[in-house]
């Protein structure tokens, strides 16, 4: 399942996180409780798949989520690390994700 949100395309959402490609590309973290939908961290990454899979702060995604967590992906062939960050920059500006920084 694809959808559109900030102008890209993501690929998800995914309460599986080994549903994602282990690609290029930029993340986002969901939470859905009832039919709210809460951003809760966004990433880039050369290999999203392994990223997400081993995160840092999945135990900061699991405290701020009163519901399900949900993975999706908006991947970037041919993309380098700084335009993947200023993805990322731009979308937690956003957002404001109660999960890391940048």
């Amino acid at each position: 399942m694809a959808f559109e949100k900030w102008g890209y395309t993501w690929d998800g959402a995914f309460t599986d996180p080994n549903k994602l490609e282990d690609r290029s590309g930029i993340y986002v973290i969901w939470c859905k409780n009832g039919e709210d939908w809460k951003v809760l961290d966004v990433g880039e990454s050369a290999t999203v798949k392994t990223r997400v899979l081993g995160h840092d702060r999945a135990g900061c995604w699991a405290r701020n989520c009163r519901g399900t967590i949900y993975y999706t992906a908006h991947y970037t062939p041919g993309l380098q690390q700084t335009g993947r960050i200023e993805i990322e920059q731009r979308i937690r500006s956003i957002t404001n994700p109660p999960c890391g920084e940048r």
